[in-house]
This record gives structure tokens, sequence and C-alpha cells, in this order.
């Protein structure tokens, strides 16, 4: 079992989270799902329509992770696609708009550019999952390729392709140049590699792409625009997965799936099957509200002996009617296969799927996720099962090798109820065949699992955490206790490859890329004893929501520390050569005291607050001794009650750093700062009524502005505004019509405030989303940056030359500047000036917070390539 028996270091698993959401080229799909879809309110939200409640000091881990994640999930995509549907095109505008700015001068510090230990012994507080066996991390890796002569090739999540010429580590980036760095699939093929951008797991924070692209010299080139195969045809989709076979290289995407010849680059892409074509952009249906779930792709599978024969994996992971296998009838046109032998073949268990087939040809293996089990029909787990081809053909007939139950007792660390192996075979999946053993194979679920009889006996070689094992201790001195480094949780990517001699085996997960050899050893629970982590801290692909920056009174400088989707909180102290992780789970919101670093609120999630002043460090001693904790759950109380957002918002008043301010379905306000230790020491300022949560709050000398949504998706999405004071009075909603005059504030998601040092009536608003030129929905309107000078009142449009791109957030600088994070990069607004600048130079990535250091640096917390200062007077 999972241990959660008291408030222990173990109270939180490192969450996924998942949705789809956008990409430094295009976005993806709808926040709400069409009636078409009716179990799940968001395009890749939750399959449950619910999650478990969890507040912080609970007691420990309950499970239900894979409901709240989902349901995060939809809210990053939401803001971002509310109040309507999304037209293809929309990032492409956005990053062109963006590199014909002027710059500022100055050039970004790239300040999380180190390795990150989330095993520091230093960090054994009780709500670290320091110990818990993964070394060092960095962000999701969704793709892989390797070559026999020590070559990696490992593709982020969000940050882009990166190359290793050591059989992995000493990385460096690769794809900087291209307007896209989501990765959706990696191959290497005749010496050239491939890439096709965009992130096809379905989540929340995976981005759409630009197009599938080949590098001739992988080994010393870098990836361009103009290797980009074909036209536009797969601009804003996710790529799956690329295969190859008969001259072809074959394409699994969110629009269907698609081919082009491997040895011409030139030409356009040809749409192999799309099962609802209508719904593609172009159709008579592309703007419905289910276009998005209409023509999912998830692999392929070509008979190595006859090409000609195509086996196509096709459906949305929550189900619909055309989820199942394709194949070509004798007159060559796609048709539906009813029968596989034990591959299911019915659309509701059929979902996510991944083949893998062994070199020689003679087997083939599947992993298939059941939409039915997902929605319910199984609540231990959405995994149909594991099958093989024994014949190597892709049209079977198909034998089933192994179910959750059985790897659940394989020596997983996933053995309790609504929590087994497989809970997320949407999400995690790769399958992997020794070159020289068809019968020796790999699958990653959200662990990594070794058989090398066929399928009929599986091992958990890389189990979820330690957490749960007799060998685990808390003690520093031994890392993980007496148990081996296993691998990171989520599993996404594999590949086979060598180096100096020895053959390994890499995995991609959430926690970046590892590998041990390909036959390594295993422990007598089943467990690898030799894995190693690749990620050496010259790799820094982590995904922050958030960022805090302090003075470091004890070794001077400041500390640095942000939360982390699905790595908790990373922390940097002022003479750190290893960052460490204080906090554990999804970092949410961050607050650092800027006169003293150790001042550290961190958010998990829906609000669920941690407040520590020693940096939350600890030797664990608080194991037999409760007293000795120095980290303390203070969540405020929309937290137990689910009335929050998954990344709910946190502030300091600017007048005044010991009164706080959260927000969920009501106004939260605490006035003893960090030495708050009791989540009663919260009161509520105000109610935003019901089905309202907080989406920015803002505060100073005691005036506090509110922006919140709800309905929070497109369909019925309703925003606004309230403003009062922190003592509970004064309290009323601002009148923000969706049409009327110039300056009306958008009926799109408000994403943050910023309030003038020295006068609270002078308020900046950032909105997210793209205008009605791109969003179908209802007073989409125009304009991502307001202002108002009478206390919300009335607004002014300010984006001027901004480009049309989400607004996450905007800081008001001392003497009048302004900044501006949004998806694609900073942008900077000189004091009494009207037009932006771009700050600096940084990858197409996801800005998502900007905050002033006490160093006088700016600090951005990137989702994707970690956290980056440069300095203000590079501004000016």
């Amino acid at each position: 079992m999972l241990r959660a028996p008291t408030r222990t270091h173990r109270t939180r698993r490192w969450l996924t989270i998942y949705a789809l959401a956008t990409s430094a080229a295009l976005v993806a799909v709808p926040a709400t799902a069409a009636s078409g879809h009716g179990t799940a309110p968001g395009p890749y939200g939750n399959p449950y329509r619910a999650h478990t409640a969890r507040p912080l000091d609970d007691g420990g881990d309950k499970g239900g992770e894979a409901d709240e994640i989902a349901e995060g999930a939809a809210q990053y995509a939401g803001a971002r696609t509310s109040p309507g549907t999304l037209a293809p095109g929309a990032y492409g505008a956005a990053w062109n708009a963006l590199n014909k700015l002027p710059s500022t001068g100055g050039s970004w510090r790239h300040v999380t550019g180190l390795t990150y230990n989330s095993d520091d012994p230093r960090y054994r507080d009780t709500d670290s999952n320091s110990s818990g066996g993964y070394g060092d991390v960095t962000g999701r890796t969704a793709a892989l390729a390797a070559d026999n002569d020590g070559y990696v090739y490992a593709g982020s999540a969000g940050g882009g392709v990166w190359r290793s010429r050591t059989g992995g580590g000493h990385w460096q980036p690769i794809s900087d140049a291209l307007p896209s760095q989501s990765t959706g699939a990696l191959a290497l093929d005749h010496g050239h590699l491939w890439l096709g951008t965009g992130e096809a797991t379905t989540n929340s924070d995976a981005f759409l792409g630009s197009g599938v692209y080949v590098l001739r010299d992988p080994r010393n080139g870098t990836f361009s625009a103009r290797g980009r195969v074909g036209g536009a045809e797969l601009d804003s989709t996710t790529v799956h997965e690329l295969r190859f076979g008969g001259g072809k290289v074959w394409a699994a995407t969110s629009r269907g799936v698609w081919s082009h010849s491997s040895t011409d680059l030139r030409g356009p892409w040809k749409l192999e099957f799309a099962p609802n074509p209508s719904y593609l952009p172009g159709g008579s249906q592309a703007g419905d509200p289910d276009a998005p779930y209409k023509n999912i792709a998830s692999d392929i599978a070509i008979d190595p002996k006859d090409p000609s024969k195509v086996l196509l994996a096709i459906g949305w992971r929550s189900g619909d009617g055309y989820n199942g296998f394709y194949a070509k009838d004798a007159s060559g046109s796609w048709q539906r296969v009813n029968a596989l032998g034990d591959l299911p073949t019915t659309s509701d268990q059929v979902g996510a799927v991944t083949f893998a087939r062994a070199a020689d040809g003679s087997r083939y293996y599947a992993i298939d996720q059941s939409p039915a089990q997902l929605s319910g029909g199984d609540p231990n787990s959405s995994l149909a099962g594991i099958f093989v081809s024994p014949s190597g053909s892709p049209l079977g007939p198909w034998t089933k090798v192994t179910d959750y139950k059985a790897l659940s007792g394989s020596g997983s660390a996933l053995t309790t109820a609504k929590d087994m192996v497989g809970i997320q075979a949407w999400y995690n999946q790769f399958l992997q065949v020794d070159p020289n053993d068809p019968k020796h194979v790999y699958a990653g679920l959200e662990e990594v699992f070794e058989s090398k009889d066929g399928g009929a006996k599986w091992s958990a070689v890389g189990p979820y955490w330690n957490f749960n094992f007799p060998c685990w201790s808390v003690d520093p001195s031994k890392q993980t206790g007496d148990c081996h480094q296993t691998t990171h949780s989520d599993q996404h990517a594999v590949a086979v490859g060598s180096y100096h001699g020895q053959t390994y085996l890499y995995a991609g997960n959430d926690g970046g890329v590892y590998r041990r050899p390909l036959n390594g050893s295993q422990d007598a629970s089943g467990h690898a004893t030799d894995w190693t982590s690749l990620n050496d801290g010259t790799i820094d692909t982590l995904q922050y929501y958030s960022v805090g920056v302090g003075t470091d009174r004890e070794f001077g400088g400041v500390s640095v520390t942000g939360g982390l989707q699905d790595n908790g909180q990373s922390q940097l102290r002022g003479r750190d050569t290893v960052m460490g992780s204080n906090f554990g789970g999804d970092g949410g919101d961050t607050l650092t005291d800027p006169a003293n670093g150790c001042d550290i609120a961190q958010e998990y999630v829906y609000l669920a607050v941690n407040v520590t002043q020693n940096c939350a460090v600890n030797n664990g001693a608080w194991e037999t001794d409760p007293s000795k904790a120095t980290s303390y759950a203070v969540a405020p109380p929309d937290n137990a009650t689910n009335e929050a957002r998954f990344i709910a918002p946190l502030t300091t008043d600017l007048k005044n750093g010991n009164t706080w301010v959260a927000g969920g379905r009501h106004i939260w306000v605490q006035t003893h700062g960090y030495a708050i230790r009791d989540p009663k020491e919260w009161t509520s300022a105000f109610d935003l009524g019901a089905g309202h949560t907080a989406t920015a709050v803002a505060a100073e000398g005691g005036k506090v502005y509110a922006a919140w949504c709800g309905p929070c998706d497109s369909v019925g999405f309703t925003r606004g505004i309230a403003v009062g004071n922190a003592d509970g009075t004064g309290w009323h909603q601002l009148s923000l019509p969706t049409t009327g005059a110039a300056g009306t504030v958008p009926n799109r998601f408000l994403a943050g405030f910023a309030l003038d040092p020295g006068n609270a009536d002078h308020v900046y608003l950032a909105v997210n989303g793209f205008s009605r030129q791109w969003t179908s929905g209802p007073g989409a309107g125009v304009g991502h940056l307001y202002e108002s000078r009478d206390g919300g009142v009335s607004w002014s449009d300010i984006s001027a030359n901004l480009p049309d791109v989400p607004a996450n957030s905007v800081l008001a600088l001392p003497g009048g500047g302004l900044v501006v994070a949004t998806d694609l990069g900073v942008l900077y607004r000189a004091p009494h000036a009207t037009r932006w600048q771009r700050v600096g130079r940084l990858p197409a990535v996801a800005v998502l917070q900007v905050k002033l250091g006490p160093d006088g640096r700016l600090y951005a917390a990137t989702h994707g390539r970690g956290i980056w200062s440069i300095s203000l007077r590079a501004c000016h």
C-alpha cells in the first residue's frame, strides 16, 4: 500500500498534470467537451467528472490523482481557449509578430541550469518527496531516439530537443530555432533524425506543434525551419508516433493519419485516413466543439513482411463511436477491423494504443487503454491489457499476455484500490522490444515493467517510488534507504542504444531521462538495481508554474524557489551547486519573503498551502518526533471543499507582507505572514458565489482585487472582477460588459493583476486566450493588457503592439515600467511609453510568471526551460 497513515513526507504523490493546451506554434482544443463527450468536462479533461477531495493536512495520500490532475489540466487549457474553440494558426501568427518587435538590451541568465536532486538529503521534511528514489530530475520527456554510437536524442514536453554524444548526459539543445518546442515523436531513419512537434499525451500543458522536421546530420547539426517536411498540413497538430515502411513515413496525429515519402521531402503530406474528415480544418464541422476529438490517431503498425499491410489505431481516450482499428480492404479503402483475437476492437475498448515490433519481424506487441474503464467501468485502472501477435503480423491474431492485476502484483508500488497499474494508461505508455530477443520486452505505464518470456511474467523494474517498500528509509545518509534508485514516475518514451560496447534501455518520463543496461540486474523484488539518471544539469526542461526570490541571509546572494509540474518545488540557495526539492507533488504558486529567502509558502494544488521558515531543511527527525517538523500545512478552507482551481492564486499585500490573500470560491485573508501555523487563521473576506473560482488576486494597503470565472470553460463561460477590503468590508462586483465601447474587457480568462506601488486604484489586468480573430466564442474581444485608474470602474486597452498571445501575468515595476509574461516570452513597456518591446531572447516557450528579485533582477518562470533572470537595467 501507499504509506499514508499520518502526515508523513510521503503525503503527496508527484502528480502528472493533463488536458491539452497550447504550443509555441498553435493552440490545442477547446476548454470544454462537447455534448458528444458528456463524461468529460474538458477537452482532455477529467474523465470522471469529479476529483477526490484531498486537503493537504488530511493525513496522507489517498489516491485519486488521476481525477485531480485531469481537472487541473482542463483548467489550464480552458484559460487559453475559452469562451470558444481556437482556429489553427494563432500561435504561429503570434510568434511571427513577436519576432518583429524591437528587443531590449541585455541577455537572460539561466538560473536553473544545474543539477536538480529530488532526493537532496537536506530536505527530508514532512511534505518533501526527497528520498523517494528518483535522484536527479528535469522536466517531462515525451520522445527518445538513440543509435549504437552513443548518440541519444531527448524530446521534451515544452523545452525542445536535446542531444547527447556520450550515451546520455552532457546535453545540448538542438531545436531552439523552431517555432515549437513541444515534442511528440522522435525517430532515426537512415541516419536522419525525424521530429514530430506537438506533444500527444493529451495533457493540459501539452502544446501543439508546427509539423514534422528532419535533421540530416543529427550528430552535428541543429533543426531549422527549412527542414520541415511537406507544407503546413501538420501545422496545429500533435504527433503521437512516426513510423516507417515501404519508403514512407507515417504520422499518427490529432488530425488523422498522414504519410509522406521518407526520401523525397518535397511536396505535401497525404491524408491517409481521418474517420471524420468534415471536422478537419476547412471542413463543414471544423468549428464544432467536438472537432478536436474526432480524428485522433494513436499509432500505426506496419507489417515488416508486407509494408502494404498497415493497421491504424484510431480513437479518443475517453471514447467515441469511431474508436477502433482500421485496415485497407481489397479495394484499397480503410475499413474498421472487427476481429483481432484477444485485442479488443469495439469502440468502448479501444483508446490510446501503442505498438512495438521485434527487429526480426517475428512479433508485434500492443498496449491498449480502455475508454470504458476510464469512464468508470473499472475504477482501479484504465488498462485493457498488453497483447502480442506471435506471427509478427499487425493483423494478428493477438493474444492477451497480461492485465493490470498481474502487473500490480509484479513488484509494483501501485497496489491500492482505485490507484493501480494503468490508472493513467491514457497518459503513460511506451513499448520496446529488445533488438536481439523478440521475447524480451519493456512496457512503460506509470512504472517501467520488463518481461523476458514474451509477456507471460513481468517485473516492475522501475517502481513508482520507494516509499512503500521495506527497504526505504528517511535517513539522509542513505539517500533512499537500502532501496535502489528507481525512475521518475509516469513513462512516455523509450529507446535502445549502445555506448562503448554496452547496450542500454533509455526511459523518458515526467522526471526526464534514465537508463539501465538492456539486460540489467534485479533484486529479489524484481526491482532494477542499475538505473542511472541522465539529468545531469546540462538539460533543463523543468516546467515551472511560479518563481519566488528572496535574500539568502545565511549564504549571501538570493534564494530562488519555484513550483513545478510533477517535480515539487525546487530550492536553490545562495551557494548551491545543486538544487534540492523541499516540497513534493505538483508545485503551484510560490510566496517568498524578499528579505528572507527561507520564509516560503508553497501551494500544492487546490490551495493546499504549506509554509516553512527554514527553507524546509530537515533531516527527517520528525518521523519519530513530530515536534521537529519545520513545514506546516495551512490550507484555506476552500481546499477541503474543492472550491479552488488546480493552480489557485496566492499573493501578499504590496505594503504589508504579513497580509496574504488566497482565492478559491472565497477570498481568504490571513495576517500572520510566514508565522501562520493553523488553517483556521484564514478568514473569508468575500464569497465570489457558488460555481465561481478566483483566477487572480492582488492587494495593496488592504485593498483587494479578485478576478474569477464560472463556468470556466467554453460552455457558458463567465468572468468577473470583485473589489473590496482585506477586512471584509466594501466588497462589490465590477461591471464588465462583454460588448460596448473600445476598451471593454474581453470575455476571456482574466489571468493576472499588477498594482501601481503608489496607488491601489491604478491597476493593470492581463487577459489570457486569443482575440476574436482566433476565438469563436461570444465576446472574445481584442487585447491582452488593460489599465484602470479608478479602481476598476473603467478600463483602457493598452495592448498596442503586444502580440495576440495569451498573457499569463503582469508586473508593475518601480518607476512605471510594465512587464508581461506570455505563452511566447516576456514583453516590456517603458515608463510613459505606449509600445512594447521583447525582453531579450528566449526559446519559443511559455512564461507563466515574472517577479522582481531583491537583487534588482527580473525572474521568469518558464514552463519547459526552467527559470531565467535578466537585469532590469537591460530594459531601460
